[in-house]
């Protein structure tokens, strides 16, 4: 699984910190809304098309917050 994007809602601390991140594995999208930071808890979304995810992380993105996209490593080779 590739993950192509991450954003933040610029918030620190297991109670205030959201994260959304969007992966693809083959045909397959999905969108993960975490809360809490590393150990905290997701939803997951499953979709068959990047537009159907976006949409979703668009909606997600609506929610307060500071939101901002951090970078995403390039594969390694």
């Amino acid at each position: 699984m590739e993950q192509r994007k991450h954003w933040w809602n610029g918030k620190w601390g297991r109670v205030a910190r959201k994260d959304i991140y969007l992966r693809v594995s083959g045909d397959q999208w999905y969108v993960e809304q975490r809360a809490g930071g590393a150990e905290g808890v997701s939803a997951f979304f499953e979709y068959d098309s990047e537009e159907a995810a976006l949409d979703t992380v668009r909606a997600l993105l609506s929610a307060p917050g500071d939101w901002r996209e951090l970078s995403v490593r390039p594969p390694s080779r």
